[in-house]
């Protein structure tokens, strides 16, 4: 059986069988379309003597989705995290080559942190509301970094939960717990969330893999829409998943990128025989 979503269809993943997609909406161009927001140029990461990323290249285009598929340990999500340097307490923790936000080193000496995961957000595998109201979760990142004055947030908060597709289903219980929403909508509360802080890059590590099939479509819904205003990096295991919502697609294995393309080429006509294996099911 097919499945249909957001102008796409995919076959279910098994032995011999890749995604199939039907014509894709183009990318929602920009001025800067074609320039990459994120590039990573002969990137390295290293664990001790583990060397997990290994020469990475690729540009993470401006307002497009970008996927970043491939078998457990082959390195994605640490990619993903290497972006906003959420390595920076593990210890010896060693990396080389180039990765760049707006042509600017994102490991380069006087970079404010706090000012890179404010551009940079990120949305986890599980949703991690914080321990408070759903309004003060996504009040709390522009009020401590004073991103709007205090008699704007409650705008900035209704704006963050509307784009966040999340407004409807909370606006009359704005101070009751997060933690006390469905996993679908913690989910959304935590994009939302990330939404607030204004951040140029959104990246989800996993997004949907705790949720159950409606959350998960609401969600990918979501990140189509929010292309139009945001640029998009996705980790994911779910190949339909990645063949229904990004534009282009990575396939990592072993700590190196394979390929990395036009999503429907890459599904489709793939150039590479590891990534038409993996997209087949013969291993991952």
């Amino acid at each position: 059986m097919t499945s249909t979503l957001l102008g796409r269809t995919a076959m279910p993943h098994a032995s011999g069988l890749r995604p199939t997609l039907s014509p894709r909406r183009e990318p929602a161009k920009s001025a800067g379309a074609g320039v990459p927001v994120v590039e990573a140029r002969d990137f390295r990461f290293s664990y001790g003597a583990t060397e997990v990323l290994k020469g990475i290249s690729l540009g993470i285009e401006r307002h497009a989705v970008t996927a970043i598929i491939g078998p457990s340990g082959c390195g994605k999500s640490t990619f993903l995290r290497a972006i906003n340097r959420m390595h920076e307490l593990l210890p010896d923790v060693r990396h080389s080559g180039e990765l760049l936000l707006d042509g600017a080193p994102i490991y380069g000496a006087g970079r404010d942190l706090v000012d890179l995961r404010r551009r940079v957000g990120m949305v986890f595998q599980r949703p991690n509301p914080f321990p408070k109201s759903i309004y003060d979760n996504v009040a709390y990142g522009p009020s401590v970094n004073r991103l709007v004055l205090p008699r704007d947030l409650p705008d900035l908060v209704e704006r963050s939960l509307r784009q966040a597709a999340l407004w409807d289903e909370v606006k009359d219980r704005l101070h009751e717990p997060g933690t006390g929403l469905s996993g679908g909508q913690q989910q959304r509360l935590c994009i939302a969330r990330a939404l607030a802080n204004a951040p140029e890059v959104l990246l989800m590590d996993e997004p949907c893999s705790a949720l159950d099939p409606v959350a998960t479509q609401k969600v990918e819904e979501l990140i189509f829409e929010l292309k139009k205003h945001y640029t998009i990096a996705i980790v994911t295991h779910n190949m339909q998943q990645a063949a229904r919502v990004s534009d282009y697609t990575g396939f990592f294995d072993r700590g190196e990128l394979i390929e990395f393309g036009d999503t429907e080429q890459l599904f489709t006509a793939p150039a590479h025989e590891r990534t038409e294996a993996y997209i087949t099911g013969r291993f991952g």
